[in-house]
């Protein structure tokens, strides 16, 4: 993704807002998430084939992590190595998301094209937060 396409979706060319603002986008998108989750996991349950359990459980996660993305977002120069954990750890949320489809879990259909596409956007979330490093430190040189 080029630096114009970033400096578009961010509604800014600096790099450093460009990268706060698209971590604050994933902390409130997660957030909501989490709060849908904790909220309504008897109805999303039924209407995903998952246990109102393990959508409890990963409301919980989801809710804490907002909160440490969201702090990481309001640092006015967010550290790259916190950055790249955030990146990382969204790839891996993404991996295990499609993983747990293939392997474990038994949605229906609906179940499974939220998966699908929750990880997509969260793998997005990754890679445009890692353009974004990318373009800060680019800068700094």
């Amino acid at each position: 993704m080029s630096t114009n396409q970033l400096a578009v979706l961010a509604r800014t060319v600096e790099p450093q807002r460009m990268l706060r603002r698209f971590l604050a986008l994933d902390a409130l998108v997660t957030g909501a998430n989490a709060l849908a989750y904790l909220a309504l996991s008897g109805p999303l349950g039924r209407l995903f084939g998952a246990g109102s359990g393990l959508l409890l459980g990963i409301g919980a996660f989801l809710a804490g992590y907002a909160a440490a993305v969201g702090l990481l977002a309001a640092r006015r120069h967010p550290p790259a190595l916190a950055v790249r954990a955030v990146v990382e750890a969204n790839l891996a949320w993404s991996a295990l998301s499609f993983a747990a489809l293939a392997l474990w879990l038994t949605p229906t259909t609906a179940g499974a094209v939220w998966t699908v596409l929750q990880a997509l956007v969260v793998t997005g979330f990754a890679l445009v937060q890692y353009a974004s490093l990318r373009g800060r430190q680019d800068m700094s040189v």
